[in-house]
């Protein structure tokens, strides 16, 4: 038997399970990699400068002919960069951390479907109302920022019992188990990041990649505003490294007087530099003190133990699952 849901129907995928948006991570031949294998692959566009939205859709495209996602934080303004991606021919759009409704018609106009990421079920009921497609309930075991405050363990029955759209079960999740322990809870599938951080198609830099595979499901830290610069007052989860040690063993100060405020750690590709603190993804095109840099991993990461293609990652995660389910192979 398939594990086929209601998400795969209105998705139009075959697998349930959805590549998050690992930030500058999550590039086009991840994405279209993961949507061949049948599963929704995923681009985070807001840190892509407008103008070049459309062409970073298009890339998509010409990788595969099978749907994936494009990812805005509503953080930021999303009107130029969603215009742009729905006119390229994106066909899902997942907004976070804002309200989505201004949205949806929008996105639906186009003929596009829409996920909203939740952390409670009075939030997944409001974006019922506002008409997206399907709630992503994300739990605070989830790496990278983190939206809400509940478990997935909790969240997602939550949420389940509230709405009557799909839900995605997002945080805490990077193998069959834990995709078959959200269909279980009620899900319609499942949201993995910090596993797709270690696909080989994902260009993070080998020291970051090299952290991952060495961590443990302790070794992550929740900060409710840490790595701040560039995105300020957004609570996410990271490795403890030598930054967030530094950090704690001076008593956890704010802003302004934590130890290295300022202090170049290193640079991008095109030069500029990354300062300490910075909210941002370690690429392979970086150079400098990689461990001293936002680090976003989730609790997962203790059972994620080794790299491979993203196809491979996806066949095997839903494969675990159907064979904990009693379903056989997919």
């Amino acid at each position: 038997m398939s594990l086929r849901t209601p998400l795969c129907e209105i998705l139009e995928i075959e697998r349930p399970v959805v590549q998050a948006p690992i930030g500058t991570a999550s590039t086009p031949p991840l994405a279209a990699a993961v949507s061949e294998a049948g599963a929704l692959g995923t681009v985070a566009l807001s840190w892509t400068p407008p103008r070049a939205v459309g062409d970073l859709v298009r890339d998509v495209r010409g990788r595969t002919t099978r749907p994936f996602a494009v990812n805005l934080v509503l953080e930021w303004p999303p009107e130029e960069r969603l215009h742009a991606a729905l006119e390229a021919g994106a066909p899902v759009v997942s907004l976070a951390w804002g309200d989505p409704a201004p949205w949806v018609d929008v996105v639906h106009s186009a003929g596009a479907r829409v996920l909203a990421t939740v952390g409670s079920a009075d939030e997944a009921i409001r974006a019922e109302d506002a008409g997206v497609d399907a709630v992503v309930a994300q739990g605070w075991e989830a790496g990278g920022h983190v939206w809400g405050t509940v478990s997935t363990f909790v969240l997602v029955p939550a949420v389940r019992d509230a709405v009557a759209i799909p839900v995605i079960a997002a945080g805490g999740i990077a193998d069959g188990r834990g995709l078959a322990a959200a269909l279980m809870l009620g899900a319609d599938g499942a949201w993995l990041g910090t596993r797709f951080l270690l696909a080989e198609e994902t260009p993070i830099h080998p020291v970051y990649r090299s952290l991952l595979l060495r961590a443990s499901e302790v070794d992550t830290v929740w900060a409710p505003d840490l790595f701040h610069v560039g995105w300020e007052d957004a609570p996410h989860r990271v490795l403890r490294n030598s930054t967030v040690e530094d950090w704690e063993d001076a008593a956890r100060p704010a802003t302004g007087d934590r130890p290295g405020e300022g202090d170049e750690v290193a640079r991008r590709a095109d030069g500029s530099p990354v300062v300490r603190y910075s909210s941002a993804l370690p690429l392979d095109t970086m150079e400098g003190d990689i461990e001293a840099l936002s680090l976003w991993a989730g609790q997962s990461v203790g059972i994620v133990g080794d790299v491979r293609p993203a196809r491979a990652i996806v066949e095997e995660v839903v494969r675990e699952a159907a064979r904990a389910l009693g379903r056989g192979e997919p």
